[in-house]
């Protein structure tokens, strides 16, 4: 089995810790001494071998990750010239993979997941790959916890098959972000699914589905194909990126392909979008207090989330706060309002504070 890690993306709701020259997925955002990437690739282990890892990010990323991911062959880099979603992204990924194995099983995975019980992980990803032989496209579908509304779902239908406990049914359809009476309803109904954005397939299944939902993309992959290997390979790639429609493969593939299965997953699954939703990773002390990194005095003071690089930070008598010190910037915000990062990321543009960016 192969993996495609795509890493691509800022995380700009995780500023100041994640920043344009160090995005989040090659940062250590949970204090578990591994970076993001470094944490997917390790939780893929027993299931995914170092040497059948692919990853898709950006030209100013390549020296992050080949350092944080020497495992990996060189050759299995894959650099896109500029962001286009997440379905050029897979396609690009495909078609390397399909050159060095064209009937290869892989799983399509984020860099900047947590996941807390990774035997459970492999274990859902491993009953994909049985899945997915047969020719479907598989999503690992989250086991949503509570009504969230920042989340699209997935509604199964069917039971295709359960091995060793764990069920595989077909997918009815995926529904985008839901209101929170709908997103209640969908809790008090059973059989919706939380959409993690995990995949796993066969490389000719997609590469076939992209064919027949999205020949725009397709017509132009297969440019770009002729060309790999070729001395104008890049110029090739360049030219048919600045062209390349920009969309998730959600959209491109997913809503649309002819046979799609759900694999239940129940493992700690959290997407850290945003600062304060490290709460639901990390450990908690008596008061509610997490802390993410560094070293932290708490007097009288709850609810709160820290992460600091270098110094310590002492609270006094304060509650649900957010306190991120990366030494050069200091982030105190208020718990609930924490998507309101990315107001401050835009001011700071605005302003042309690109050093702090």
């Amino acid at each position: 089995m192969y993996a495609i890690i795509l890493a691509g993306g800022v995380g700009t709701r995780l500023w100041p810790r994640s920043r344009e020259s160090r995005p989040k997925q090659f940062s250590d955002i949970t204090g578990s001494g591994l970076t993001m990437i470094q944490d997917t690739a390790q939780r893929l282990e027993g299931v995914v071998e170092g040497a059948n890892l692919f990853v898709v990010t950006g030209p100013a990323y390549v020296e992050l990750t080949t350092q944080q991911l020497p495992q990996m062959p060189a050759s299995h880099l894959i650099v896109e010239p500029s962001g286009r979603n997440t379905a050029p992204a897979i396609g690009l990924a495909c078609l390397h993979l399909r050159r060095e194995n064209p009937e290869a099983v892989m799983a399509i995975l984020p860099a900047d997941h947590v996941i807390l019980h990774a035997d459970r992980f492999r274990a859902a990803l491993r009953r994909a790959a049985d899945v997915a032989q047969k020719g479907f496209i598989v999503t690992l579908g989250i086991e949503p916890t509570h009504a969230h509304t920042g989340y699209g779902y997935i509604k199964r239908s069917e039971l295709l098959s359960t091995v060793d406990g764990l069920p595989a049914y077909r997918v009815e359809r995926f529904l985008e972000k839901p209101k929170r009476s709908a997103a209640e309803q969908f809790l008090l109904q059973g059989g919706y699914y939380w959409n993690g954005g995990i995949f796993v397939s066969r490389v000719d299944v997609m590469l076939n589905e992209l064919a027949r939902q999205s020949p725009d993309i397709y017509s132009r992959l297969e440019r770009i194909d002729a060309a790999l290997g070729g001395a104008d390979a890049y110029q090739v790639l360049e030219a048919e990126w600045q062209e390349m429609p920009s969309i998730s493969i959600d959209y491109a593939v997913m809503e649309g392909a002819q046979k799609v299965a759900v694999v239940p997953l129940k493992a700690g699954w959290n997407d850290v979008g945003s600062w304060d939703a490290l709460e639901t990773v990390l450990e908690q002390d008596e008061s509610g207090n997490s802390i993410a990194r560094g070293e932290v005095l708490l007097l009288d003071s709850r609810d709160n989330i820290v992460y600091s690089d270098k110094r310590l930070v002492a609270l006094i008598n304060v509650n649900n706060l957010v306190v991120v010190d990366t030494g050069d910037t200091l982030l105190i915000g208020d718990k609930s309002n924490m998507q309101r990062v990315k107001d401050v990321v835009e001011k700071l543009r605005a302003q042309g504070r690109t050093e702090l960016l």
